[in-house]
């Protein structure tokens, strides 16, 4: 499966982005799906991820309350509203499409080529 991110940008601190993530290539709803963030000199780590229905949901402790994952299966789309906005949530965020939801970002097996988003303080 192919993964296009895209939403990223510049935005000042208490602010919202939403990102999309669109699949092509093979059926989508067979995939769970995760989102990373990845900022220089560090590894990828977890953000949020969704199953394949959409009913089951997980996030970084850092991000709960403040993000949400979504999916279209129909739109083959999955999207990330990211709401309260800090400075420390600046990096390259990264779809991911994997056969098992997890943590682990060596568990996903496709993914997108990351959308750049800075937060401003």
């Amino acid at each position: 499966v192919q993964l296009q991110a895209s939403g990223g940008g510049l935005v000042q601190a208490g602010g919202s982005l939403r990102l999309s993530c669109a699949a092509s290539g093979r059926t989508f709803s067979a995939y769970v799906m995760g989102w990373f963030r990845q900022v220089p000199g560090k590894e990828r780590a977890f953000v949020t991820g969704i199953s394949r229905g959409g009913s089951s949901t997980y996030y970084a402790d850092s991000m709960k309350g403040r993000f949400t994952i979504s999916r279209d299966n129909a739109k083959n789309t999955v999207f990330l509203q990211m709401n309260s906005l800090k400075p420390d949530d600046t990096g390259n965020y990264y779809c991911a499409a994997g056969s098992a939801l997890s943590r682990k970002d060596y568990e996903y097996d496709f993914w997108g080529q990351g959308t750049l988003v800075t937060v401003s303080s």
